[in-house]
């Protein structure tokens, strides 16, 4: 049984309608004091490897201090935009009554995410998913860059063994994120990743959607 969940976010419990990359085109300008033309890929990167790939595309060799000024920039677009995030962004099907089933059954639940901690508290706050989460043993994007280690951070936050634990996620990098450290992972295709790609990179289950609550809990208690 997986007494511990790890969660990714966006595109597993969230979609954000665009308003994401609105909000990080402000806190880019805001710290670089340059328009934020494009965006490097951010599907399963941490926020600090986007910064720092995405400042490198418009010429511009950033430190960790400029990352953590962004962060903070990032976190307050976020809050100033809330309603806006609300408004066009959603929760998606099943994922509130995911993580209350998970709950009752006794599950501890957290999140390993590439956003920075203050940005996926909002994020997920603003959809009323936040009440199930234990924030303090999560791993989030300024921890470290790559998911293996945010994985390994938050099971030594949780003081938990890889076989009492399960991830859940949306790309190919939530999945090699959970292997690396021999973790059971779920997949879930509702990003941009497809069941195969999603099954190719190493997912022990592959689900289309958090619709099905009693299977997905029924998944979560018979691991490990």
């Amino acid at each position: 049984m997986a007494r511990l969940v790890l969660w990714d976010i966006d595109h597993t419990l969230i979609a954000t309608g665009g308003v994401g990359r609105e909000l990080s085109a402000a806190a880019f300008e805001q710290v670089l004091g340059i328009p934020m033309r494009e965006q490097a890929t951010v599907d399963g990167l941490t926020e600090a490897v986007i910064f720092r790939e995405t400042a490198r595309l418009h010429g511009v060799d950033s430190d960790r201090a400029m990352f953590e000024r962004f962060a903070a920039a990032l976190a307050e677009e976020h809050v100033r935009r809330a309603s806006d995030l609300r408004e066009r962004g959603h929760a998606l099907p099943g994922a509130a009554e995911a993580l209350a089933a998970l709950a009752a059954a006794g599950v501890r639940q957290t999140v390993v995410t590439g956003n920075v901690r203050a940005v996926a508290g909002i994020k997920l706050a603003v959809f009323g998913l936040d009440r199930h989460i234990d924030w303090a043993v999560g791993a989030y994007g300024e921890d470290a860059d790559l998911r293996p280690a945010l994985v390994r951070i938050a099971l030594a936050r949780a003081e938990a063994s890889p076989v009492d634990a399960v991830v859940i996620g949306d790309t190919p990098a939530d999945m090699a994120g959970a292997r690396a450290n021999g973790v059971p992972v779920i997949g879930v295709a509702t990003g941009r990743s497809d069941p195969r790609s999603l099954q190719r990179s190493g997912a022990d289950t592959v689900l289309m959607g958090l619709d099905d609550t009693d299977g997905l809990v029924e998944l979560v208690l018979g691991t490990g």
